[in-house]
């Protein structure tokens, strides 16, 4: 589907001006700190402006407050509505909490509790959690459909040329704070409300800044739009980046990232993970997936950034601690430092024995062993976990196993039976 010029003028720099004032003493200004590691690994200015630090952990606040607040009166008696899982919730259950207007979020009902507690406690007492279907596309029908019913006003995560406004305030913030030019600008995307409002007011104030949108690998819908020249609706889509995993951008975003980005970089989930955990060890910043792409999206252009200022937009903070073993698990694989085997054993005594004096390696260590004697067979699979040092050790492992004569499937590059396994 493609979109009338009409909808890429929709989006003002006044707006967006006025909606900074509108914010002013409702969001943190959160700062744009220099990172002395980033600076120092990529040979550039390399400044994270930190969204993290809002009073939601994400920069989710600014767009839906901007809406909400210019509500006509009949609107706001009647209430709000929207659906999500994640950071749009708690941007709307905070909103709803400072205007004093009842609001209903739809959640799927898969959400865990610690994200349904967590608005319950910032919308103190303004907002209801509906839990309904098992996923957000579900949820969001259920809202939308509420909404169609009751008249009462729904409250969109990105697509709305308010939200859009409010998400471009991060944009007149930097501006405001950084004393020079910003020769690159690292923005992630999702439903690209953030990449809009942010590309628009950079088009007319800081024209000369490269501006790079960075989707996950797995769900690259603006990347597909823009090469495309329509809007499309993703089949299938990796979930894992969850604040930036959307199957279809906006109607609004789409045409205004469209012009205003100079390209969409895709990064790997793995090495989002991978970012996750060395910006928590190194510099002892919790940063959720999404808040990661714009970091590791540096990776791809350290030739082109080497003296620039470049500033990457951290989106948002809320990490949930249950993930960390998942995350973990997922940066070791992506690091080439991790593999997982089905490898089969004789059914006999001292099989295994052999197994680890003959083939692994003096840093390779078994991470995961699940073997099951079904029946009286002479030999059994066995789901083998192996965790390298050296990723360089790989080919020398894969050499010992068949020099040995093993029986044995890699996993790793099939993530279906992986996932089944594991």
């Amino acid at each position: 589907m493609e979109v009338s010029t009409e909808q890429t003028n929709v989006i003002s720099i006044e707006n967006i001006i006025k909606a900074s004032y509108r914010l002013n003493g409702i969001v943190e200004e959160t700062p744009v700190q220099r990172s002395l590691t980033l600076s120092d690994k990529y040979n550039a200015q390399i400044f994270l402006k930190r969204e993290d630090l809002q009073v939601v952990r994400s920069y989710k606040i600014r767009g839906a407050y901007n809406l909400i607040s210019q509500l006509n009166e009949a609107a706001r008696e009647k209430g709000v509505v929207c659906a999500s899982a994640g950071n749009h919730a708690q941007g709307f259950a905070y909103s709803c909490r400072l205007l004093g207007i009842k609001g209903e979020i739809y959640m799927p009902s898969t959400t865990p509790s610690q994200k349904i507690q967590q608005v319950q406690r910032l919308g103190k007492g303004m907002v209801k959690v509906i839990l309904t279907g098992d996923t957000f596309d579900a949820a969001y029908a259920e809202a939308l459909a509420y909404c169609e019913k009751t008249g009462k006003t729904q409250v969109p995560p990105f697509d709305h040329p308010r939200i859009i406004e409010g998400q471009g305030t991060v944009g007149v913030e930097m501006l405001n704070q950084f004393n020079g030019p910003i020769d690159y600008l690292f923005v992630p995307i999702g439903g690209g409300g953030l990449s809009a409002g942010i590309g628009a007011y950079f088009q007319k104030m800081s024209p000369e800044t490269t501006i790079i949108g960075i989707e996950p690998q797995g769900a690259p819908a603006m990347k597909t739009a823009i090469e495309k020249g329509a809007i499309e609706t993703l089949e299938k889509i990796d979930t894992f980046v969850d604040g930036a995993a959307v199957k279809r951008v906006g109607e609004y975003t789409y045409p205004i990232c469209k012009k205003a980005l100079r390209e969409v970089c895709l990064v790997p989930e793995g090495m989002v993970c991978s970012v996750i955990l060395q910006m928590y060890n190194r510099d002892a910043i919790v940063v959720e997936p999404a808040g990661a792409l714009s970091i590791a999206a540096l990776h791809f252009y350290q030739e082109e950034i080497k003296g620039k200022n470049v500033v990457c937009i951290v989106s948002g903070g809320n990490n949930d601690i249950e993930r960390m073993p998942e995350i973990k698990e997922r940066s070791l694989m992506y690091e080439g430092l991790k593999h997982y085997f089905i490898i089969n054993f004789p059914q006999r005594a001292g099989a295994l024995r052999e197994f680890l004096k003959d083939v692994l390696g003096p840093n390779d260590d078994i991470s995961h062993f699940e073997y099951t004697k079904k029946t009286a067979k002479t030999n059994g699979p066995a789901l083998v976990g192996i965790e390298l040092k050296d990723k360089n050790d790989y080919p020398a492992l894969i050499e010992r196993l068949q020099k040995k004569g093993y029986d044995f499937s890699c996993l790793n590059d099939d993530p279906i039976l992986l996932n089944f396994l594991v």
